[in-house]
């Protein structure tokens, strides 16, 4: 077992089909195909069942994937780590976030760290809650804050805080009559704008749970990329959303209302990868512990 072999696998199980693969790696489809069964031949199991499209994963597949991607992931690890001592650059802390944190706690804590580690080259990465969990055993970011809860035993999560849920509704809406908790029955029947329309699960999805675990049931729920959008949306008066609320201050042509519901919250996730013991990730650790004691 070599290393490209399994730079081939991972290529193979990311998109389900060996010509693509093989495009992405720039070599030709036979020896792609040759070096996976080489592989297989070697682990002594099928890692992909190929008479199906897309290409199907078999269960020692799934887990020889998730195991690969770390060992990839910490082999780009050392070699950039090792040019960087090598040329002595400045070490690199990548973060993945979700748009919503920068208008909570992240911007604080960029601070916090910039004066306790002026050393480090801080590079944000924007990625959704779930595509951080990938990059984070990719090694393509270092620590991260998203609002979906997870399950990957390789990745530790620690809730923050429970963040408010606002009602964001058009100016001229009977919702926007008065400013005092807007009772969640409220929304029953509007038509709702919720983001990110992908990947899933999401924000979106959060907040559909929490309706319905209200026992609210929205009219035409309309699904868009992203929170600029979707209170734009609510602006020109095509329906209302919820939002975090530290992320009310956005846009000043809406109205806000928080949800009169103690269940109708968003969790602020610090993600990163586990039994990673790094000093950085130690200071980030105490520098929250200060800001959410």
């Amino acid at each position: 077992m070599d290393l490209r072999q399994i730079r081939y696998f991972v290529a193979v199980a990311r998109e389900r089909n060996f010509t693509r693969a093989a495009e992405q790696l720039h070599i030709a489809q036979p020896p792609l195909s040759r070096q996976i069964q080489l592989l297989e031949d070697e682990l002594g199991v099928a890692l992909l069942i190929r008479n199906t499209r897309p290409v199907r994963i078999t269960d020692a597949g799934r887990l020889f994937y998730e195991q690969a991607i770390q060992v990839l992931g910490r082999i780009d690890q050392m070699q950039t780590a090792a040019k960087r001592i090598g040329l002595h650059q400045r070490t690199v802390l990548s973060v993945g976030f979700v748009a919503s944190t920068l208008y909570a706690g992240l911007p604080e804590l960029m601070r916090k760290l910039r004066q306790h580690a002026p050393e480090l080259d801080i590079q944000m990465i924007e990625l959704m809650s779930v595509q951080q969990i990938e990059a984070l055993k990719e090694g393509r970011i270092d620590i991260g804050f998203g609002r979906v809860h997870h399950t990957d035993p390789n990745v530790a999560g620690m809730v923050l805080r429970e963040e408010r849920l606002v009602a964001v509704v058009p100016v001229g809406s009977r919702m926007a009559r008065a400013s005092t908790p807007l009772a969640i029955h409220e929304l029953a029947g509007e038509k709702l704008i919720v983001y990110p329309k992908e990947p899933r699960p999401g924000f979106a999805d959060q907040v559909l749970n929490v309706l319905h675990g209200h026992g609210v049931e929205p009219g035409e729920v309309m699904e868009v990329r992203e929170i600029q959008t979707a209170l734009g949306l609510v602006a020109a008066e095509f329906g209302v959303c919820v939002i975090p609320e530290s992320a009310q201050q956005i846009r000043q042509d809406v109205h806000c209302r928080l949800i009169d519901s103690e269940r109708a919250t968003s969790p602020i996730i610090f993600n990163h990868r586990v039994n990673d013991n790094s000093k950085y990730l130690l200071l980030v650790r105490e520098l929250l512990a200060e800001m959410y004691p």
